[in-house]
């Protein structure tokens, strides 16, 4: 019999019905967490796969859109699974991708294998919560969500919305050295329990992706979790001892870059702070760092956890809702439709230039993300207006959108959350303001519009303002 190495820690397991665990395999629906490595929720199932003496199978269900999702976002999804779909085959674990909806899908799934436990891991997103409930209440079997993405499960750190990063900050801190445990590796299977998945043509897959691929949003980074390793260790060997000077200076090119591998799951944050850490001579680049990688990010997950209504005016601070509606009958300077933010049609150079670069790159430096967003709230007719757009804009084209933090920083930058109140102004009313001015005096603005303007690629270029 084979002996199990290391226990999970409970508290990342939730039950989401009360059926009981069946004698057959163990299947794992993998959605946020792709990868094979640092995963908790595929360590939980391979060892109640262990314990039970059964096989273990893994399923992906892809959909045919999902909030905006362009076919690059697919294409560097699909590229990344068929690494992990080779990586389960070494260790006799079957791969199955599944075409549909997981509600239409998976239930028949288990079925055909009998299964005798389903897990799934965990997302605070809307979707993916409506679809682990309605899969709960199909499948006949016990189903456990795992939380794998987050270095301290947000039903852990704390039991309610929290307020701000200051809120958070010290709940994550005094957690931290228990949540700082290294996922073991995942143990082959047995001969006598290997399993084997339905065979996918990885092949076709890209090459009908990369046909139907426009011009943008190309990939700011090659995908796969062996190549999020390889980013990981460059950023940590050459970009953190410069971080906390560079960082927020969209021209000195100071970010990780690692944000499309953390959001699609292919490296985990739990890896990457562990090495952070390991990374003692850095000091206030580590501090820094640790700020936006773990703070920042996890305060996200909390706001989508507690907060249903995370991309909607609903979601802003009392004080800000009223302080909007006080200048909701504010005159606009200039209004724009969402064709003209999406073609980079403003009278602002500076926001063409942020936009240019979310369009052809796929991502945005962070300043220039509020910055973009904020313009977006000055330039419609509402908060709600400009929540739509802003939101939407994002998730076609960034590599990171529809992603808790991409929303957490949205409802900052429009409607206050996480923040405080400022000096009331127009439109913006107490909600913190941004001009062209104080960004000159952070950094060298002409020469980050002239950068961008000489991105090759920008499919709106005949009908672009200036």
């Amino acid at each position: 019999m084979e002996r199990s190495t290391a226990h999970i820690p409970g508290e990342r397991i939730r039950f989401l019905n009360e059926a009981s665990r069946g004698p057959g395999p163990v299947v794992y629906w993998m959605q946020r967490d792709q990868r094979v490595g640092d995963n908790w929720a595929l360590y939980h199932a391979r060892e109640r796969a262990r314990a039970a003496g059964s096989a273990l199978h893994v399923v992906f269900v892809r959909m045919p859109s999902y909030l905006g999702a362009r076919a690059p976002h697919y294409l560097f999804m699909m590229r990344g699974l068929r690494e992990v779909a080779g990586d389960l085959g070494e260790l006799g674990i079957g791969f199955h991708l599944l075409e549909g909806t997981p509600e239409a899908v998976l239930p028949g799934f288990c079925r055909e294998l009998e299964a005798g436990l389903l897990v799934s891991d965990y997302s605070p997103l809307r979707e993916p919560r409506l679809w682990r409930e309605a899969v709960a209440e199909r499948v006949p079997i016990a189903h456990h969500e795992v939380d794998a993405h987050n270095v301290i499960p947000p039903w852990v750190v704390s039991a309610k919305r929290e307020f701000a990063a200051r809120t958070l900050r010290p709940k994550i801190h005094r957690m931290l050295a228990h949540y700082r445990r290294t996922v073991p590796a995942i143990d082959p299977m047995p001969a006598s329990r290997a399993s084997s998945g339905a065979r996918v043509d990885w092949d076709a897959l890209v090459d009908a992706l990369s046909v139907a691929v426009p011009a943008v949003p190309r990939a700011p980074v090659e995908p796969g979790a062996r190549a999020a390793q390889r980013a990981m260790g460059a950023f940590l060997d050459h970009g953190l001892p410069h971080y906390d000077r560079r960082r927020n200076d969209p021209n000195a090119g100071g970010q990780s870059g690692l944000s499309p591998y953390l959001h699609f799951g292919q490296l985990g944050a739990g890896r990457l702070i562990e090495e952070l850490l390991r990374r003692e001579e850095a000091g206030a680049d580590i501090e820094a760092f640790l700020e936006e990688a773990l703070v920042r990010r996890e305060l996200s997950e909390n706001f989508c956890h507690y907060e249903p209504r995370y991309d909607r005016v609903e979601a802003f601070p009392q004080w800000a809702k009223k302080t909007l509606q006080e200048h909701a009958e504010d005159t606009r300077d200039y209004l724009y439709a969402r064709e003209e933010f999406e073609a980079a049609r403003t009278h602002d150079p500076l926001w063409n230039a942020a936009q240019r670069e979310l369009v052809v790159t796929g991502k945005m430096h962070g300043y220039m993300r509020m910055y973009w967003a904020k313009k977006i709230l000055e330039w419609t007719t509402s908060p709600s207006e400009a929540m739509e757009i802003a939101i939407a804009l994002n998730d076609a084209y960034s590599f990171d959108g529809r992603d808790p933090n991409g929303y957490a920083g949205i409802a900052w930058s429009i409607g206050g959350v996480h923040d405080r109140a400022f000096a009331e102004r127009r439109v913006f009313g107490k909600v913190r303001f941004m001009n062209e001015r104080g960004s000159r005096r952070k950094f060298d603005v002409d020469a980050y519009v002239a950068a961008m303007h000489a991105l090759e690629g920008f499919p709106f270029e005949d009908r672009e303002g200036s």
